[in-house]
């Protein structure tokens, strides 16, 4: 049984940051009234957006201030959220949040930068970890040969990052982050196939034990389950093709039960209706079978009268809800889901980082939330929800 003692983990992508100023902000105005709410050793996983990581990296006395922040609040840094390069809080993010892909030069410059920055941030010879990309997004343009032609992108990035270990002490490990409706996708579907072509070229290279350490998986529970995935099977898939899981991110989808009938869950959903973020939706029906739409629409909704995707047995939507909420009024939610991969986690023979991971707060619908609470509440609250949850996991 494994399970990270590491100090659990919350994402700042939920907060504002696109220059150092900001970010040190966001720590000192939310982070760290966070972590006094929770009341216990916590980490920041930090985002640091494209333009963050140049500022870092061109002065020395902007890591200091980083750094000294995060110490001043007695926050340790172990992992960082490199899948947003740019802004992630413009008004209209949705398949922007993809670009650049694994394609891309500027992607694979990107992730070496932010594990030079997170090198200076560990301790020595401590592991960090770096979420990044689904390789890309389905909806974006690409060639037949995307996915199979970003593995040498991943591979040379790879490299980096064993050099990186060479000459720092610091291992940090590169977690690619499947999304509904991207490149990596599914688990059995997706992620294993690619994997296997990703270790056949490493093999060819003389470096797939190094690969093997380096490359693996950041499991976003709220984007397996969305996916109607049986998410402890999917666990047992990565462990047996030995891929590494190099992240959990501890987080939780929202679920419309039987939509042809269910008036007022529909009526919740239209609240969950936004336009900065991607809400991919699966609807699976009785036999199994499994729709989907790129993004959650009033229209689809409303439709009267209702349409062969409403008359499935289930939706399910990427939206992160409050991991703490297995209801949310007419709605459900995928928390069971989340403490199956868990309890299936715990049982792995090392210890993936753990990462709360609930950014859409600013956009959450208001009945979610009351009067008298502020971010920081809503954020410790979760952290409680995952710490119990946790315990539940190996007791």
């Amino acid at each position: 049984m494994s399970i990270s003692n590491l100090p659990l983990s919350y994402c700042t992508n939920v907060h504002p940051g696109q220059t150092l100023a900001e970010v040190v902000d966001g720590i000192n105005t939310y982070t760290a009234n966070v972590m006094r709410k929770f009341n216990r050793p916590m980490a920041a996983g930090l985002w640091l957006a494209r333009p963050v990581v140049t500022e870092l990296l061109e002065s020395s006395s902007a890591l200091e201030l980083l750094g000294q922040t995060l110490w001043q609040h007695d926050l340790c840094c172990y992992t960082l959220n490199s899948f947003p390069y740019g802004d992630f809080h413009s008004d209209r993010v949705k398949e922007n949040v993809y670009l650049p892909d694994w394609l891309s030069r500027d992607r694979v410059q990107y992730t070496i930068d932010c594990a030079q920055v997170l090198a200076r941030l560990l301790p020595e010879s401590a592991e960090g970890s770096l979420s990044t990309v689904p390789l890309g997004g389905l909806m974006n343009p690409a060639t037949d040969a995307f996915a199979d032609d970003c593995c040498e992108h991943v591979l040379q990035a790879a490299e980096q990052l064993a050099a990186l270990h060479e000459s720092s002490g610091r291992k940090i490990r590169l977690a690619i982050e499947p999304e509904p409706l991207c490149h990596l996708s599914s688990i059995p579907n997706d992620v294993i196939p690619w994997f296997g072509r990703l270790y056949d070229r490493a093999e060819a290279a003389g470096c797939l034990e190094s690969i093997e350490d380096y490359v693996g998986l950041c499991m976003d529970v709220c984007h397996q389950a969305v996916e109607f995935e049986d998410v402890s099977h999917s666990i047992d898939l990565l462990e047996a093709n030995s891929i590494r899981m190099n992240k959990l991110h501890i987080t939780n989808a929202v679920e419309l039960r039987n939509p042809s009938e269910n008036a007022a869950g529909r009526d919740a959903l239209l609240s969950y209706v936004e336009p900065r973020y991607l809400h991919q939706t699966y609807a699976q029906y009785a036999d199994g079978s499994i729709h989907t739409r790129l993004d959650l629409k009033a229209e689809d909704i409303r439709r009267n009268p209702v349409d062969d995707f409403l008359t499935a047995d289930c939706w399910r939507v990427h939206f992160h809800v409050p991991i703490f909420a297995k209801e949310l009024g007419a709605l459900s939610t995928t928390r069971d889901d989340l403490q199956q991969a868990l309890s299936r986690v715990a049982q792995l023979p090392y210890s993936p980082h753990l990462e709360v991971e609930t950014y859409t707060w600013p956009v959450m619908p208001d009945d979610n939330k009351t009067e008298s609470d502020n971010l920081a509440d809503l954020i410790a609250g979760e952290l409680e929800a995952a710490a119990d949850m946790i315990v539940a996991s190996i007791s």
